[in-house]
């Protein structure tokens, strides 16, 4: 780990060498990549040595809690799982009757991955490894965008150090959550986008960009709000290519007859335009079949109205999106400084009363939270990105202004680059609501924005080890000259401290994050299976285990459910297997889905609910016995 006390690791990280590059060798086969791999080991200077060490680390120990931990994500127990034990026992991606609607409206590109895995395993013991393998592309593409955004082996490693020391990113590498996918698709997207600007793009970039587009499409819609940008970015530049080849041509003289030049170069605008619609199109095929189910069922492809309510804004005047983009910075950049949160929460409440805006409008918050909601604890679902999210912004800002000073083979790339990013974050901010777990849905946008912040760091490094020594007995140059490494010292010393502490809050949240963590109480190493799955509800592990004792030892082989919105189903597809291990024979007593009508209560063995005793009661044919423990209940017929 990075520490800011130290001289010498600071001199590592900010030292000037030789041109910052990776060697030129490409390996082919397996040995040849070794090879490659030795020699950038072998050529690295000992700061970039100590950044790949540490990213390497993080990322095997989070490999091991990946592969320790059983799913324990809540979404997960209400919608991603249940979505895949469904497919299984009906054996195709149909929609089926349900309570929690988000089983079936949610977009189900995640849960694709997660079905192939429990087909192969017939089980969930590798479920973690699709958000871990999509923090790691995450890492690569991010350094890669680095690259081409002119960034040499230096701003990669720091790109991907600062990325990876994100406690968003670390705990979401161990989850069943989709974020990382998504945001993973989004990288895609924007690397091939960035390939655009400097060449024009052949059949496989655009089919690339297309299933990038369409993969995040099915996986999470909010990234389409980045991946719009940048397709908008890609064509643009496409155009500019196609006027720079023609002009070229121009200026070569009149082509000979024949030659087919002037025709080609005639056809640079169709070329562009028909490249985007096969983009489209390529998008179109990746998510169209989920989308058409949805409209279907739905009606529209969005789903029905309160899951097209719940999350976009539905106030979209000035003041509205300006409270509603402070709460959202609010809650993305908390620190565990409680004044610090209270005073910003208290100025932006203040504000917008001031203007005519009500903090906790509904048109502009989701469900029925309250503003603000602490975000600073390492919780994969909310926990905030200061430090990562303070070194975009500044990386941003000089991007912007002075993107020279941070890729000056690239100034106009970067620049427009930062542009794409900006305009992501603010149509997030003008499209989302408020909502307290509203960090992970912004975690495609940290992903495409830490690239800026890598330029900014080598730069900022590179400044410090490149200091002109002045002519002697030239005394206003000599102080000047102090002055200004003196500046740049203090800087650097800053950026090495900030770095330190980006690697130990991601140490932190590997450790303690919740909800699996390395050491103290829920550790992966001490805490039982079972157990592992219910640490959001401990309370909940024992009353499901008894409930579905209940309903096994009953002989029940058809068994309904009870539920709401927001229950927990999962644990009743493992504690109900058949003694095959086949999936068991469980059907909805309730349904939202307007064409799919619930089973009857009558046509089954027996009933277990979660929630409400008093919803459960209702369902429940008479003369049945009904058991409640807490949150979960059961009911039998008689002589079961």
């Amino acid at each position: 780990m990075v520490s800011g006390g130290s001289p010498d690791v600071s001199a590592q990280v900010a030292e000037r060498g030789e041109p910052d590059r990776a060697p030129a060798r490409v390996g082919r086969g397996p040995a040849d990549l070794l090879a490659v791999a030795v020699d950038t080991w072998r050529t690295a200077r000992p700061g970039e040595r100590l950044l790949a060490g540490t990213i390497g680390g993080l990322v095997l120990v989070e490999l091991l809690v990946a592969l320790l931990a059983e799913p324990n994500n809540f979404d997960s127990q209400t919608y991603h799982l249940p979505k895949v034990q469904h497919w299984v026992a009906q054996g195709d991606l149909d929609f089926w009757p349900t309570a929690i609607h988000r089983q079936v409206t949610i977009p189900p590109g995640a849960e694709y991955l997660l079905l192939h895995l429990r087909l192969l395993t017939g089980g969930d013991h590798l479920h973690n490894l699709v958000q871990w393998a999509a923090g790691v592309v995450c890492l690569l593409v991010a350094a890669r965008i680095t690259a081409q955004l002119g960034g040499g082996r230096r701003a990669q490693l720091l790109t991907a150090f600062v990325l990876a020391t994100t406690p968003m990113v670390v705990l979401q590498a161990t989850s069943t959550q989709t974020d990382l996918v998504c945001a993973a698709w989004v990288a895609c997207a924007a690397t091939q986008a960035l390939d655009g600007l400097r060449r024009r793009t052949g059949w496989g970039t655009l089919l690339g960009l297309g299933a990038a587009a369409g993969l995040t499409a099915v996986t999470k819609t909010s990234g389409l709000i980045a991946v719009g940008p940048l397709l908008v970015l890609w064509g643009l530049a496409q155009l500019r290519l196609a006027r720079a080849e023609k002009v070229a041509a121009a200026a070569d003289g009149p082509a000979p007859a024949g030659d087919g030049r002037r025709s080609w170069l005639v056809g640079g605008l169709a070329r562009t335009v028909g490249g985007s619609v096969l983009i489209l199109v390529v998008a179109a095929v990746v998510v169209g079949p989920f989308l058409a189910r949805v409209t279907a069922e739905f009606g529209h492809p969005l789903g029905p109205p309160r899951l097209r309510e719940s999350i976009p804004m539905e106030r979209h005047d000035p003041a509205s999106i300006v409270v509603n983009a402070l709460r959202i910075g609010h809650t993305a950049f908390d620190t565990p400084l409680a004044p610090l949160r209270r005073a910003g929460a208290e100025v932006i409440i203040s504000g917008a009363e001031a203007i005519g805006v009500d903090p906790q409008d509904r048109a502009t918050t989701f469900g029925r939270e309250l503003f603000p909601e602490p975000a600073w604890y390492p919780d994969e679902d909310r926990v905030a990105f200061p430090l990562a999210g303070v070194l975009a912004v500044i990386g941003a800002v000089i991007a912007l202004g002075r993107p020279r000073q941070i890729a000056p083979d690239r100034a106009g790339s970067l620049r427009a680059y930062a542009v794409v990013v900006l305009t992501a974050v603010l149509l997030h901010t003008v499209m989302i609501k408020w909502q307290p777990w509203g960090n992970r849905l912004l975690l495609y946008a940290v992903v495409l924005a830490v690239p800026l912040a890598g330029l900014w760091l080598d730069a900022l490094f590179r400044r410090r080890a490149g200091d002109a020594t002045p002519a002697v007995g030239d005394a206003a140059a000599t102080g000047a000259s102090m002055s200004g490494r003196g500046r740049r010292s203090v800087a650097t010393v800053a950026a090495v401290t900030v770095l330190a502490t980006s690697a130990l809050a991601g140490v932190l949240a590997l450790s303690y994050g919740f909800p699996r963590r390395l050491v103290g109480a829920g550790s992966v190493f001490t805490t039982s299976d079972w157990d592992t799955r219910f640490l959001r509800r401990p309370q909940w592990a024992d009353e499901f285990r008894w409930a579905a004792t209940a309903v096994r030892d009953s002989g029940a082989r058809r068994i309904g459910l009870v539920q709401q919105n927001d229950n927990w189903e999962y644990p009743w597809w493992l504690l109900l297997r058949q003694p095959d291990g086949d999936s068991p024979d469980l059907v909805a007593l309730q349904s939202v889905l307007p064409e799919r009508p619930p089973a009857d209560p009558a046509s089954v063995d027996a009933i277990v609910c979660t929630g409400s005793k008093a919803a459960c009661a209702k369902l429940v044919p008479a003369g049945w016995r009904l058991e409640f423990r807490g949150y979960v209940g059961y009911a039998l017929p008689p002589g079961r």
